[in-house]
């Protein structure tokens, strides 16, 4: 249909996600969506346009491949093409799970009621969701790939008088995400932030839960390791620097453990494991084929669909877990038990559930503003003490985890998803030896 003497690529992805909502203990929403949609990339007389349509008739694509083709003549010559991805195979399938994939809503609301129950009384809100996803690519260079995903997650709080606790999980498999567990959990926490206290501003020595980590590595992910935000020098990263600590080890890997994803990107290259910092020191950044061809490297099949105005985002990007520690401590319910062995460490300082409401404020040393969310401690002598209330906080993240500033890794990992909803976060809980805190939460 695209005729002769043109580059060109298609994608066809298949979506379905069905998501149960509920508020004041009790689901209010329940909804499904399926969509088809095919994204055309055309280059032809030097130019290149996109377009994209949910029409999938022969007359729907029909008018796509003519928008498109006309839109080719319209626009500004493209001196920076990289060409197409050549024919290479998939390193792997990736994650599927057809119990997952097809999860009925009396498995979402299942969930609901179990995590509703192990609230014991108190008001609960939040989400359980699945979504499996189908994609097929094909180029005019010979790439022909096929793949599948399945994913689900729960995200939601129990409340106490204002005082509100976390339940968060994600998972390739509904199996794994356990409604009781999760309420249990947001329950105690919620039961224990009563009476809360304010603290002075100031830094503290912080132990970050498995949620509040996740918006790190987004960040990370979003400003860190773009390859866009690399060759535009608005990014921290330097390759061969120890930027980090030698704790800190950084990787972005669809197809393995934990790793959720389609097997390749939205330029049809072949998914794999990417580290982005090894042992402290930076190795690469994010790169589609055009920031690839940009800085001399090649793709990292980080390429997203129409993200060229963005930039390459590694959306599995992992924090990878520290050494067991032996025996696990045993602090009681508010601590997640993949961050008690960690806060049993500390002498004075801080147990941060979650962070939420974070802006970046200086994308090339990634200063970050936002606040604690969800529970907040006091840790004295290895033990939670006392409720906070919540703080405002101004921080660089990399700062955060600069050489000799990360006290510990987590041997335990949790999967939770991002605060966009975009991707999903594989990560064990930290201990830092500093956070700035600047303040109330309402300053």
């Amino acid at each position: 249909m695209v005729g002769p003497g043109v580059e060109a690529e298609v994608f066809v992805g298949h979506t379905a996600l069905a998501l149960t909502r509920f508020a004041n203990s009790s689901i209010h929403q329940n909804v499904a969506d399926a969509t088809t949609s095919v994204r055309l990339r055309l280059h032809a007389d030097g130019r290149t346009a996109s377009g994209s349509t949910t029409v999938t008739t022969d007359e729907g694509l029909a008018g796509l491949v003519r928008r498109t083709r006309e839109a080719t003549r319209l626009l500004p010559p493209d001196a920076g093409w990289p060409g197409l991805a050549p024919l290479a195979p998939l390193a792997g399938e990736g994650n599927w799970d057809e119990a997952t994939a097809q999860a009925a809503p009396d498995a979402r609301a299942d969930r609901v009621r179990a995590f509703v129950d192990a609230a014991g009384g108190l008001e609960t809100a939040g989400y359980c969701r699945t979504m499996h996803a189908a994609g097929a690519f094909a180029n005019s260079a010979g790439q022909s790939v096929t793949g599948r995903t399945a994913e689900v997650a729960m995200d939601a709080i129990a409340r106490l008088d204002g005082a509100d606790g976390l339940g968060r999980l994600a998972s390739g498999r509904l199996s794994e995400v356990d409604g009781a567990v999760l309420g249990a959990r947001a329950a105690a926490k919620a039961r224990a932030s009563a009476g809360a206290v304010e603290l002075p501003p100031g830094r503290y020595e912080v132990v970050l839960e498995a949620p509040a980590v996740a918006d790190l590595l987004q960040n990370f992910a979003l400003y860190g390791f773009n390859g866009k935000s690399y060759n535009e020098r608005r990014s921290f990263a330097e390759p061969g620097a120890e930027q980090f600590d030698h704790a800190i080890t950084l990787v972005d890997d669809t197809l393995g453990a934990g790793g959720l994803g389609l097997p390749f990107d939205a330029e049809g290259t072949p998914k794999r494991r990417v580290a982005f910092v090894s042992g402290g020191v930076t190795e690469s950044v994010a790169h589609d084929r055009r920031t690839a061809a940009e800085a001399g490297a090649e793709s990292t099949a980080h390429a997203l669909p129409s993200g060229g105005a963005f930039g390459a985002i590694p959306a599995s990007m992992r924090l990878d877990p520290g050494p067991a520690t032996g025996e696990a401590a045993e602090l009681g319910a508010v601590v997640d038990p993949a961050a008690a062995a960690l806060v049993a460490g500390v002498e004075r300082g801080l147990l941060v559930t979650d962070l939420w409401y974070t802006r970046v404020l200086d994308p090339k040393s990634l200063v970050v503003t936002g606040l604690t969310r969800n529970g907040v401690w006091l840790i004295e002598d290895g033990e939670i003490t006392t409720p906070v209330r919540n703080f405002r906080f101004t921080q660089s993240y990399p700062q955060a985890l600069a050489p000799g500033a990360v006290l510990g890794v987590g041997a335990e990992v949790t999967t939770v998803p991002d605060g966009w909803g975009a991707a999903w976060r594989t990560t064990p809980a930290l201990r830092l030896a500093s956070w700035n805190f600047t303040g109330g939460a309402s300053g």
